[in-house]
């Protein structure tokens, strides 16, 4: 059953996929305080839930999220907030707002999955790219967006670009504000599948639920791995994976999946996700 979490987001649990919609429509998802504030609590009840194994963010009426309000900037006179120096309490809570949305995504102990209707521009944007897995149609366009409004860009869309397509991609889409279209989004590995507009979410439902059933802790695991590859050597990256690789090996988990691959049958994983993680 779907709820409303705050009058800007929605969230919906069904055959452990834990969806969050962001619902303001008429203004193309653009993020309200109202928005930010309700993706923290639904990220934060579903990355706790034992009913939930996988997170998917998607956009109501067509698009994802067209980054900050152009229009609220106007009416107080700016994103600065009609100030002539920068506010040091702005700043802190701008900090909590980006680690507490595109921060609690990227570092999520679940999978999570973004399906793009849409736009995803500005903040938006970074929104889509902390997801692990992005699932696009013919509709999709990604663009930064900020240089159109005078900005130098946050919610980590920088850092996450230049991982994500490298550093000479990530400056001219940055610099020129280049919209990349869906076909260009999965050549440059911006979006994992491409999908017709009307296949979009059952697609994406399809996928997230097949990682729901999947093995919980050996999912965690491989994700603590993926966080912390970008910053060691190899070196130390494998010896990083080691106790996590060992704690999986013990997990009733492992020990079904390998009886059943022994069998030659298909492993059902049932631990649940309410311990994923526990002993990595």
């Amino acid at each position: 059953m779907s709820e409303a979490v705050h009058e800007d987001v929605l969230a919906h649990v069904e055959d452990g996929v834990g969806t969050i919609t962001l619902n303001r429509p008429e203004r193309r998802n653009a993020l309200s305080q109202a928005m930010i504030s309700g993706v923290t609590r639904a990220m934060t009840e579903m990355e706790a839930s034992r009913e939930v194994g996988v997170i998917v963010i998607t956009g109501a009426g067509g698009a994802f999220c067209s980054g900050g309000d152009v229009q609220v900037f106007d009416q107080q006179g700016g994103e600065g907030g009609g100030a002539d120096q920068v506010d040091p309490a702005l700043v802190e809570q701008q900090r909590l707002h980006q680690r507490e949305t595109v921060g609690r995504i990227h570092r999520c102990v679940k999978p999570v999955v973004a399906a793009l209707p849409g736009a995803a521009a500005g903040a938006g944007l970074g929104l889509a790219l902390a997801a692990d897995l992005r699932i696009g149609s013919e509709r999709t366009v990604m663009a930064t967006a900020f240089g159109a409004v005078g900005l130098s860009g946050d919610f980590g869309v920088a850092w996450l670009l230049e991982r994500l397509v490298g550093p000479a991609k990530a400056r001219e889409l940055l610099f020129l504000g280049t919209k990349a279209r869906a076909q260009e989004c999965l050549a440059l590995g911006l979006i994992n599948q491409l999908v017709a507009e009307d296949e979009l979410l059952p697609a994406t439902h399809d996928l997230a639920r097949r990682l729901a059933a999947g093995p919980s802790q050996a999912l965690a695991g491989m994700k603590q791995n993926l966080l912390r590859a970008p910053f060691e050597s190899l070196e130390a990256s494998m010896d990083a994976e080691v106790p996590l690789h060992k704690a999986t090996g013990t997990t009733q988990e492992h020990l079904d999946a390998v009886r059943a691959f022994v069998r030659k049958e298909a492993p059902t994983f049932a631990t649940g996700w309410h311990d994923a993680g526990a002993r990595a």
